[in-house]
């Protein structure tokens, strides 16, 4: 019938655990290992990508106010440099219209000037023209 070996089976029972043992060593503790450290580096990487989105978050929110501050001291200089450019033109208006003003003034004395002048003239030319005036009736 069936014999057993009792010195092979001890043999292969050997064989078999140092197998075991040799594979545990070899094969299964490294390959556990390495998927324990892909498990925690995948985990770390999650860890460090929720927060790099909130640091994202908070660089978004310090950019646009960085961008508004930038903004409000642009308009700020705009309005500066407008009301500069209208106070500088109003002078320049002021400053013309004195200027004007004054020359109108000197072209009305002149002409008050030249007027007299002119009545003086013709007040003096007066019995010249009435003799002309008589010469040329009496010819008709």
């Amino acid at each position: 019938m069936l014999d057993l070996d009792l010195g092979l089976m001890l043999f292969v029972l050997v064989i078999f655990f140092s197998l075991l043992f040799l594979l545990n060593q070899m094969l299964y503790q490294p390959l556990l290992k390495f998927m324990d450290d892909r498990d925690n580096t995948i985990a770390e990487d999650l860890k460090n990508a929720k927060e790099m989105a909130g640091n994202s978050d908070e660089l978004r929110a310090k950019a646009e106010a960085i961008l508004a501050e930038a903004k409000a001291e642009a308009n700020a200089v705009r309005e500066k440099a407008v009301n500069e450019a209208k106070a500088l033109a109003e002078s320049k208006i002021e400053s013309k219209t004195k200027e004007i003003d004054s020359k109108y003034q000197a072209f009305l004395e002149e002409l008050s000037k030249e007027k007299k002048e002119l009545q003086e003239s013709l007040s003096t030319q007066i019995p010249l023209f009435k003799e002309s005036l008589k010469a040329k009736l009496s010819n008709l």
